[in-house]
């Protein structure tokens, strides 16, 4: 049964107790007055010399004696009935009791459950508010980031290929005129200027960053198994370009964000540029004039269109393998230490 249902059966039983008490106590007093009216009559009997005064007296007597001992009768009944019923008050309390506890313990449990659960909810809600608010910042670092854009990136595209470099001329001016093409057809194609410069000596190098600001450097050429970059000297002949040297040149120039090394044997030069620079592409072996050309014009169509420096990277690979060149292993991106992915977008979005 209920808590409900227990408390009235003990309420029941405590008015049955409570009528019964009444009747007991009215039984009493009617037992009291018939004893003293007995009692009353007999005095009477004694004082009389009248013999029927004496017998009707003794009968008032015995009469009231009798009624006397008919309440006392049913007062011993009543207290019997009140002994019961109070039995049966003990057992239903005990009944209530128990129910009660029980309904309290299941009250309790399911206000901790109630509690608990409000604790969840608010661990939830905090941790989401918390998520929210990271995510808050992220989108406004990312804003200030994208916003801290220049409107117009400048691509330095230098190329050289002296007549003593190797046995067959470069295609530079198909691979320049590719990347341009590419970059026309691109969402943010005014965001992109590419200027190239041919026949690169030494001596430009310093003159053509200092005049440009770049923020990319597109070395297009030769290089060498010795991690050396081939430029020209003044006669047309090959010049040969240190690894040291050309790394400190970047050192000079904060603009810089990428240099792309579109020659041969170019990987650990590429590496060693990012101590300076954000990234830098180099080639882990000979490349061919195909592949180095679909490569770079696929991987500034990426840049043209909004994408991240490694995304257009992988981009620039998956060309190589949808135009069947199989070339795709031999260029390496190279990162600095601490750069993430989203810090690597060159092009401003447009508003």
């Amino acid at each position: 049964m209920s808590v409900d249902m227990y408390r009235r059966q003990v309420t029941q039983i405590l008015d049955g107790i409570a009528k019964a008490m009444d009747q007991k106590a009215k039984e009493v007093q009617k037992a009291a007055d018939a004893g003293k009216k007995s009692l009353a009559a007999r005095s009477a009997a004694n004082k009389t010399s009248t013999t029927s005064i004496l017998q009707s007296k003794l009968r008032e007597a015995s009469r009231y004696a009798e009624e006397q001992a008919k309440h006392e009768r049913e007062v011993a009944k009543l207290e019997k009935k009140i002994a019961d019923e109070q039995k049966k008050l003990g057992t239903a309390q005990g009944r209530l009791d128990s129910e009660e506890t029980k309904a309290l313990k299941k009250r309790n449990e399911e206000q901790k459950r109630q509690q608990d659960a409000q604790q969840m909810q608010l661990r939830t809600m905090k941790s989401s508010l918390m998520q929210h608010e990271v995510l808050h910042r992220e989108t406004i670092a990312r804003v200030d980031l994208l916003s801290a854009l220049p409107e117009q990136i400048v691509v330095a595209f230098f190329a050289t290929d002296p007549a003593t470099a190797s046995d067959r001329r470069l295609l530079l001016d198909e691979e320049v005129r590719e990347i341009q093409q590419k970059i026309r057809l691109s969402d943010h194609r005014d965001a992109v200027k590419l200027e190239s410069r041919w026949a690169l000596r030494s001596g430009d190098i310093l003159q053509y960053m200092n005049e440009l600001g770049p923020t990319v450097v597109h070395f297009s050429g030769h290089g060498t198994n010795q991690d050396e970059l081939v430029l020209q000297d003044r006669n047309g002949d090959a010049a040969f370009v240190s690894l040291a040297s050309l790394v400190g040149t970047f050192e000079l120039f904060d603009s810089v964000r990428l240099v792309f090394f579109n020659t041969c044997h170019s990987y650990n030069q590429a590496a060693a540029c990012t101590q300076y620079v954000d990234a830098a592409i180099g080639m882990n072996q000979e490349i061919g004039d195909t592949a180095a050309r679909v490569f770079a014009s696929q991987f500034y169509s990426a840049i043209g269109f909004g994408k991240s420096i490694p995304n257009a990277f992988r981009q620039a690979k998956n060309a190589l393998m949808l135009e069947g060149i199989p070339e795709d292993s031999t260029p390496e991106l190279h990162l600095r230490s601490g750069i993430e992915e989203s810090d690597l977008i060159l092009v401003k979005p447009k508003v």
